[in-house]
């Protein structure tokens, strides 16, 4: 990472430092945001980066029953729970550390581009203490969050199962009460990252699963929390809880994190000499998706965050490359005997910087900005202030996560190009890094689920209110730059098109006297021109931000700007204009003819 990207960002543009106003962040300075932001770059140097290439090389395994992962793994991410990071951004009540969310997402940036796979126990084991913290009962808190927060628990979130894939409507895992209050949990869960390790005493898995009897569908799922191992009265470890490892997943990118088949209720284990799964309620019955999305939501900010660091340290490898790697000739140069030059020479590799640059500096804009209406959401003191924040969160959520993991992976893909012949060898780091950011686009939902969220969901919630709140968001931007002298409005003005357009065509789709169906058939394609013109908008706020100075910096800033407003904004307009016929030749294609 750039860490003075990050301080601009933060800083010069989104003035975290007056936080430390409010009552929740009184006990913070600036100070001490800088004293964690080298914490954390310095254990992601000295504990994350070194194994990453080691944890691409050697998977997790199964031996006599247990999963077998590199030792760094371990020995890594004690170093972050020593130094009390897992609870960064929690209540010092809860064991937390209290910073600013904005300020904890930025700190995270350095382990997630050092060394995602290993940092991704560590991110859900927050988001699980974190929902719990939120949803679950004070015996739940003590018992199992306060180990999380500590790092001597770790977490998962169990949703998809074999047969289901996303669609959580298909759920079949069941929960059968008992007269204790517990209930026994049968059924599978797939795809579930950390599901088994060795890297601490428990792992607490947060289970969706149906009661017998409840309604169908999604308003039928339940919520529990199921440990590997079940915890007495007074917190020692007991007996094996009946969660049982069917197999590993080998997927193409964060291959140092386990990836597990699970089984529940099987037999191999039997709590209390009887078969099943204990679990314990989380929240109210029938009620568990709306507390299993505190810890999606979380969790899609952070794979936003993740792609965006892989997309960053990416690029900022092939900078590196291309300022040292010598290769041909000026463009018109005709004599072969002069001596050849650097690739940042050429204005092809130049674009492909530029190009890269714009993403994953939008991107770093785009999921702190996330973190600073959480903050705002958490501490604002004005009710109207809070609401407001929470209405954009909701909304940026979809583009927070899907945004980044679709243009900073193609950042990734252009530091392979740069690089030339090496850059497709194992020898160089990108190679990895785009692997590892191709997952992005389907955890925490696919890119589609993010788009259909946004357009079915988001936009049209609370009477408009989410559109309104993003068109009034954007619209005071342009104000701000329209009121500005020279280059800043004609920007402004080239957004302003671009939202006028937008929200025209948001009205014109959930207007419209169609099958909702046909509204939302090119939901992808309304995700990535909406997630365009909010990217335009930080990239014009960013460059308002640049007018104080004219360093290096700043410099960079202004043309990654400009790139972004003649390259990549213009493109929005032919894609509104086919959302605006209601095209439907993706409905209309027999599926027999593909």
């Amino acid at each position: 990472m750039s860490r003075r990207d990050v301080e601009f960002v933060l800083y010069d543009w989104l003035g975290v430092e007056t936080l430390t106003e409010r009552a929740r962040y009184a006990d913070h300075t600036r100070e001490t945001f800088d004293a964690v932001l080298d914490l954390c770059e310095e254990i992601a140097e000295e504990r994350f980066a070194p194994h990453n290439k080691i944890n691409d090389q050697q998977e997790p395994s199964i031996a006599d029953g247990r999963v077998v992962t590199p030792h760094d793994i371990k020995k890594a991410l004690d170093t972050v729970a020593g130094a009390c990071l897992l609870g960064a951004g929690m209540d010092a009540g809860a064991g937390g550390l209290q910073l600013p969310q904005v300020v904890q997402t930025a700190c995270f940036l350095w382990f997630q581009a050092a060394n995602i796979s290993t940092w991704a126990y560590a991110m859900l084991t927050i988001a699980g203490a974190n929902l719990l913290l939120a949803h679950g009962t004070d015996h739940q808190v003590a018992t199992y969050a306060r180990p999380m927060i500590e790092g001597r628990y770790h977490g998962t979130m169990c949703l998809s199962e074999p047969q289901a894939g996303s669609s959580l409507t298909d759920l079949t895992c069941r929960a059968e009460p008992r007269e204790d209050g517990t209930f026994r949990i049968y059924g599978n869960k797939m795809w579930i990252s950390g599901g088994d390790h060795e890297l601490g005493e428990n792992i607490v898995h947060l289970v969706l699963a149906r009661i017998p009897g409840g309604p169908p569908g999604v308003k039928g799922i339940s919520l529990f929390l199921v440990p590997k191992y079940l915890v007495q009265p007074d917190g020692v470890l007991g007996e094996r809880n009946d969660v049982v490892l069917a197999g590993l997943n080998h997927k193409m990118g964060y291959r140092g994190t386990t990836n597990t088949l699970l089984n529940f209720g099987e037999g191999t284990y039997r709590p209390g000499g009887e078969p099943g799964a204990v679990g314990h309620l989380v929240g109210a019955p029938h009620q568990g998706l709306a507390a299993m999305f505190h810890m999606m939501n979380e969790a899609r900010i952070g794979v936003g965050a993740g792609a965006t660091a892989l997309g960053y340290t990416g690029y900022l490898k092939a900078l590196a490359y291309a300022r040292t790697r010598v290769q041909g000739r000026p463009a018109g140069a005709k004599d072969p005997a002069a001596p050849p030059v650097a690739l940042i020479e050429h204005a092809d590799v130049r674009r492909m910087l530029l190009a890269q640059k714009s993403y994953v500096e939008g991107a770093l804009g785009l999921v702190l900005y996330c973190g600073r209406l959480l903050d705002e959401e958490r501490s604002a003191a004005d009710d109207a202030e809070r609401t407001r924040a929470r209405l954009l969160l909701q909304v940026l959520t979809p583009i927070a996560k899907s945004w980044p993991a679709q243009w900073c992976l193609r950042a990734n893909d252009l530091a392979i190009q740069i690089h030339g012949g090496y850059g497709y060898s194992r020898e160089y780091d990108v190679e990895q890094h785009y692997r590892d950011n191709r997952l992005n686009a389907i955890h925490e939902g696919t890119h589609g689920i993010q788009a259909i969220d946004l357009l079915g969901r988001k936009v049209v919630m609370d009477d408009w209110a989410g559109l309104v709140a993003l068109e009034a968001l954007v619209r005071g931007t342009v104000e701000r730059a329209s009121a500005a002298e020279g280059e800043a409005r004609d920007l402004a003005a080239a957004l302003d098109r671009s939202l006028a357009r937008l929200v025209e065509v948001t009205r014109t789709i959930h207007t419209a006297d169609v099958p909702a169906g046909v509204r939302l058939a090119n939901a992808s394609l309304y995700l990535e021109a909406a997630g365009h013109v909010v990217v335009a908008w930080i990239w014009l706020e960013q460059f308002l931000a640049t007018s104080d100075r004219d360093d290096d910096l700043r410099k960079g800033k202004r043309q990654a700007c400009r790139y972004f407003y003649r390259y990549e904004l213009p493109s929005t307009g032919p894609q509104l204009d086919l959302l605006a016929r209601l095209d439907t030749t993706t409905l209309e294609t027999d599926g027999t003819c593909l």
